[in-house]
């Protein structure tokens, strides 16, 4: 509903200001976006020939009839949903579809009949006079007519607004008319590039504001994601970049809260429910199935740095759960996030945290509720071969029966929550041997423990059958110690918090991963356009992980390459903003922070804080040589190459200016001290100025 007075009732005093219709306007935009080119083409030249024919009244306050864009969009949309396809594309001419287009508008007004596309008993016109005057200019016109207008007030008209220095004066014969089409058809193509990439940089640098200015919200999360994959995967994958660094920049000064949990399962996930989500920050149920849906993607995929994330939030929801205050009300999901936990814990290597969950379960006094929850064997990572080879087993044995019998067998592929723990704490003891655990253990008596709890239960699975009898066949239960009960009694379990330090730095690596990507797809869509290398950003983080042969080996290709291309295509720049200087080093972030500090106005506009690919690989290639101890030779040419980028760079970016004035300070001081060392006259002390110019 929309507050839009009748145009009959506009100058009414009380229903002027009170009057509401119904807008279709959101469906409308879907039908629109998926018309084909053609059916926008005809759409657009029927728009711009009612306006210039002065057929619609564009002002709204005259008080006879004329048409509007709106009979204009009914027309159009009626058209595609009666015409088929091949009426549009075959023989493709959009002058004479418009012809008939016209002829069919002509009829409406003549007759008045003008139906409403949504509403069944809406009619947009009624017979009147002016109707009838504008049906009648409407009728006469034929293909040739129509496409004199077309040639004088549609192509010549655009052709003046956008190529002013074209001349299309004489158009009168059919060469002269395809030279000047050709002419605004290469301008166009010279053009179209450029804008498209400097949209294309705003948009990298309007998201990059955004999110580092701290209004990343799941709410804001879910939109950006939803619209963003409407397009090409190269904005999505810039995005979501973005928000790692902006999540792992917030946990390193707070926490992992609720509202960043959320959105890293957002961008993960491409998951939209917004409400399940805050729903889940107060409910153990609901956080054991967020953390359930992550397992199961990281169980279903090999293990790449966006599956370690998941792995990470997976422990986070599910120590949430155990957090919430309905979970102390409810054995099975203590049980269960527990036995989950540990799994995940074993999976990162961490034996003793997960053994510390496992016993936690052991403990548990009652377990007469756990059945309602069961261990599910497609959430499992991969643990060992025997869990494998018994889901396998359970599968193929729910096949059989299902194909012999008919009948679907229930709790197949799951464990019970105890048992299950009891076979990962022997697990963990036994892989954890040659690492030192904390805990004493005696492996017979937990293999003793476990075959006594096995025989107690009075309900088991399928699974748990078969995985008891593959760790029957593969230890000896036989020579079990008593002693170790009373042992395993006394232990004390520790209680763990989430260590987001870990997932900080996977967040960074994704991060650099998901940039990486989007360079590719950028220079693949931009590259004849702008000088764009692929792996600054690997560069950046091989330099912050201290790997600095593989951080000169990249970015002195970055500098050969884009040497030889910045004379005649545009630089590719760098926006630093908040959340990717934790990627830099102090040198770079010192002099961010002193323009910032002497030019405030600039902290809210971020086309100011930018640097070019080529000034950030000269400065990496300057600090690994350094650090590397490189010659004089291969100083001098970092700076012959520091030159020309000086002589390149735009003097209006200060940012990029102090870099390059800092990086060739850096070798000018490493080739002085050097050539101090070379002339003998102190080895140790220039030994000891080398050290200090590589810190």
């Amino acid at each position: 509903m929309v507050e839009v007075a009748h145009r009959q009732c506009r100058q009414h005093e009380w229903m002027g200001k009170h009057q509401w219709r119904l807008s279709f306007s959101r469906a409308e935009i879907i039908l629109l976006n998926d018309w084909i080119l053609e059916q926008q083409i005809v759409y657009h030249m029927l728009r711009v020939f009612v306006k210039t024919e002065r057929l619609t009244d564009s002002t709204g306050e005259s008080g006879a009839e004329t048409l509007s864009n709106y009979h204009i969009k009914t027309l159009m949309l009626w058209a595609c949903e009666l015409k088929s396809r091949s009426w549009w594309i075959d023989d493709l001419n959009v002058v004479r579809i418009c012809v008939q287009l016209l002829h069919i508008l002509a009829v409406w007004l003549t007759e008045a009949r003008c139906k409403h596309y949504f509403i069944n008993k809406c009619n947009l016109v009624y017979h009147s006079d002016n109707w009838q005057l504008i049906a009648s200019r409407l009728t006469p016109e034929t293909h040739a007519s129509l496409a004199e207008w077309f040639i004088r007030k549609y192509i010549c008209k655009c052709a003046r607004q956008h190529c002013p220095e074209l001349k299309f004066d004489d158009v009168s014969s059919t060469y002269q008319l395809q030279n000047a089409v050709l002419e605004v058809v290469d301008w166009r193509e010279n053009t179209l590039s450029h804008q498209t990439w400097n949209s294309f940089r705003f948009f990298q640098m309007f998201v990059a504001f955004i999110v580092s200015q701290g209004s990343l919200t799941m709410l804001s999360c879910t939109c950006w994601i939803r619209n963003l994959a409407k397009m090409s995967p190269c904005p999505l994958e810039y995005f979501t970049a973005i928000t790692f660094l902006y999540v792992a920049y917030k946990i390193t000064r707070r926490s992992l809260e609720d509202e960043l949990l959320d959105i890293l399962f957002t961008t993960c996930l491409q998951f939209h429910d917004r409400r399940r989500c805050i729903n889940a920050r107060h409910s153990s149920v609901l956080s054991l199935s967020q953390a359930a849906k992550l397992m199961k993607v990281v169980a279903n995929n090999s293990r790449s740095t966006v599956q370690l994330i998941e792995i990470e939030l997976s422990k986070a929801y599910l120590l949430r759960a155990l957090r919430c205050k309905d979970s102390n009300n409810s054995d099975s999901i203590y049980c269960l996030a527990n036995v989950y936990l540990a799994a995940l814990y074993y999976t990162t290597g961490q034996y003793q945290t997960a053994i510390d969950h496992c016993t936690l379960v052991i403990r548990s006094q009652d377990h007469s509720q756990c059945s309602s929850h069961v261990v599910q064997g497609e959430l499992l990572p991969k643990i060992d071969d025997n869990i494998d080879s018994v889901l396998g087993l359970a599968t193929f044995y729910h096949y059989v029966r299902t194909a012999a019998f008919n009948q679907q067998q229930r709790h197949v592929s799951v464990f019970t929550t105890d048992l299950f723990a009891h076979y990962l704490h022997i697990k963990c003891l036994s892989v954890g041997n040659s690492h030192q655990l904390t805990q004493p253990s005696s492996s017979a008596g937990d293999i003793q423990r476990y075959q006594n709890c096995f025989c107690e239960f009075q309900e088991i699975f399928i699974a748990d059958i078969l995985i008891y009898v593959l760790e029957n066949n593969t230890r000896c239960l036989a020579d079990c110690e008593s002693d170790a009960i009373s042992e395993h009694q006394t232990m004390t379990v520790r209680s763990h918090q989430l260590d987001t330090s870990e997932l900080c730095e996977l967040l960074q690596q994704s991060a650099v991963e998901y940039l990486t990507s989007f360079r590719h797809l950028e220079e693949r869509e931009f590259g004849s356009v702008a000088a764009i290398v692929t792996t600054d950003f690997e560069a950046l983080y091989a330099y912050k992980c201290g790997d600095y042969q593989r951080c000169l080996r990249l970015s002195m290709y970055n500098v050969q390459t884009l040497i030889v291309q910045a004379s005649y295509e545009l630089p590719m720049l760098l926006c630093i903003w908040p959340d990717l200087i934790q990627l830099m080093d102090e040198d770079v972030v010192s002099l961010t922070g002193i323009m910032l500090l002497v030019n405030p106005w600039c902290r809210d506009k971020p086309r100011y804080v930018l640097i070019s690919q080529l000034s950030l690989s000269l400065y990496l290639v300057t600090q690994c040589q350094l650090k590397l101890y490189h010659s004089v030779t291969a100083l001098t040419l970092t700076l012959d190459y520091i030159e020309i980028a000086r002589l390149n760079a735009n003097t209006a970016r200060t940012l990029q200016q102090l870099l390059l004035k800092l990086t060739e300070r850096k070798a000018l001081l490493y080739t002085r001290y050097d050539t101090m060392v070379e002339l003998n006259v102190d080895s140790k002390a220039g030994s000891g100025c080398k050290n200090f110019l590589g810190k």
